[in-house]
């Protein structure tokens, strides 16, 4: 009886060793060293790939903002701030019922077919929307001129980049509400545009975050 007591208890100091030793290397010697690792090699990344401005954080390279004029007394849903390039629809996301001090930003598709009602419709309205607000005197956009980007929300709802063609639809409207030479906001997004990843991944894309960041900077010095 005492050697299978003595035996149990070895077992057991021997399991609780060997837990302790397990949660050391695991639990806080091997996320040390990760967090190091990534903190000193891709610092950016690591701590969301955030965008400065004016000495602060004001967004992350990675998801996309509204750029809205305040909601006026009975509206529901707030008008685009013309002034600023505007990103992709974000139809589809989901609404915070949980929080709404802070207004979550929720992740979401339509989970719509290309051949839906709804859809159709979304779409049809978000053309002529983007005919109508970047068509300013001496310049008219046409349907035909509007890429798909600018009339669909991503898989997300939440890209943070436009393709340089919706970029180059809006330069008239933002140099236009702004005051600035059209050719001076074209150059902008031209100097934004970010080409294919090794010359062949993926399709150029321009970060609105940014490119509104390097307005607001021209606008200032004009």
């Amino acid at each position: 009886m005492n050697n299978s007591v003595t035996n149990t208890a070895r077992l057991l100091g021997a399991g609780l060793r060997a837990l302790l030793v397990l949660t050391l290397v695991t639990g806080v010697i091997y996320p040390l060293v990760v967090t190091g690792i990534a903190q000193g090699l891709f610092s950016g990344r690591a701590n969301g790939s955030e965008i400065t401005a004016d000495g602060r954080v004001v967004g992350s390279t990675l998801i996309g903002q509204s750029y809205n004029l305040p909601l006026k007394k009975g509206q529901e849903t707030p008008d685009a701030d013309l002034k600023w390039f505007q990103g992709r629809p974000a139809n589809g996301l989901g609404s915070n019922s949980l929080n709404t001090r802070y207004k979550l930003i929720l992740s979401g598709a339509t989970n719509l077919s290309a051949d839906s009602k709804v859809l159709v419709g979304q779409v049809r309205d978000a053309k002529a929307a983007v005919v109508k607000d970047n068509s300013v005197p001496g310049h008219t956009v046409r349907p035909s001129d509007v890429p798909a980007d600018a009339v669909t929300s991503s898989g997300s709802g939440l890209d943070p980049d436009i393709s340089p063609a919706y970029a180059a639809l809006q330069v008239h409207r933002v140099a236009a509400r702004n005051g600035l030479p059209a050719a001076r906001v074209d150059k902008l997004v031209e100097d934004h545009t970010t080409g294919r990843a090794l010359g062949f991944i993926g399709e150029p894309r321009v970060n609105v975050l940014e490119l509104n960041i390097a307005l607001k900077d021209l606008v200032a010095q004009h």
